[in-house]
């Protein structure tokens, strides 16, 4: 890499260059349709979202990689959580209810760690047979989670059962199914930076350098809004 940055400069490159040759559109992300758009929107600040599940393994190893991302940001860059439900058979839309009846209570960051922990570590909302390994059949229910929810932070259970099968919620979950539409998620736990970048997690399949490409994405959506530049995020 020096080599090669040394060879930038002799050629009348600017060092910048060399920072932006290292991600490929097409390669280590994608630029999404214009239609797509932020699942927040703050005036002013770039949207960082994960696309994640309760139900996914992989969604709850990388919990500690996401805190390394969102304690990376800048400033004007803030996380946003996406619930997905695309697999039914895993409790997949039970979890998405779930998660937007926290979210709608007040309770969803100060229990979202403790969820994970329920599904896959003390099986308190039982998706696995500890035994086997297998999804358990018959699936966990949204009364399951209601009962997490009570013990976790001190909601009634009959209140967040009568919120989740609100309105407000079925609404909520149909805007999140729009958004991982719109986003074209191939899997989680997936990235998008303000509704226009979606990170190709295959290809840039190191967590480092995951943050590093969703920090230059930031970057470049900076530049594209015209946004007050911003001092470079401190190390996680």
């Amino acid at each position: 890499m020096l080599v090669r940055a040394l060879l930038l400069v002799a050629l009348g490159m600017p060092l910048p260059a060399l920072a932006q040759s290292r991600w490929i559109e097409g390669r280590d992300f994608i630029t999404l349709p214009a239609a797509a758009k932020p699942a927040e929107t703050r005036p002013g600040r770039i949207e960082v979202a994960e696309v994640f599940s309760y139900g996914c393994i992989h969604c709850y190893r990388a919990r500690g990689e996401i805190a390394k991302l969102q304690a990376a940001l800048p400033a004007d860059a803030y996380m946003t959580y996406v619930h997905a439900s695309f697999l039914p058979a895993e409790a997949w839309p039970m979890f998405q209810r779930a998660w937007y009846t926290a979210q709608a209570l007040g309770i969803g960051a100060a229990t979202h760690e403790k969820m994970f922990a329920a599904v896959w570590e003390t099986h308190e909302v039982p998706l696995l047979d500890p035994a086997s390994g297998n999804v358990r059949r018959p699936l966990p229910t949204i009364e399951d989670a209601a009962r997490f929810y009570a013990r976790a932070a001190a909601v009634k259970e009959a209140d967040f059962l009568k919120r989740a099968q609100s309105p407000e919620i079925d609404a909520q979950m149909k805007r999140a199914d729009a958004q991982v539409a719109a986003w074209r998620i191939p899997g989680t736990p997936s990235l998008v930076v303000n509704g226009r970048y979606l990170v190709d997690n295959g290809a840039v399949n190191n967590w480092n350098d995951i943050r590093m490409l969703v920090l230059y994405l930031v970057d470049q959506e900076r530049h594209r809004l015209a946004l007050p530049k911003q001092p470079p995020a401190s190390k996680p």
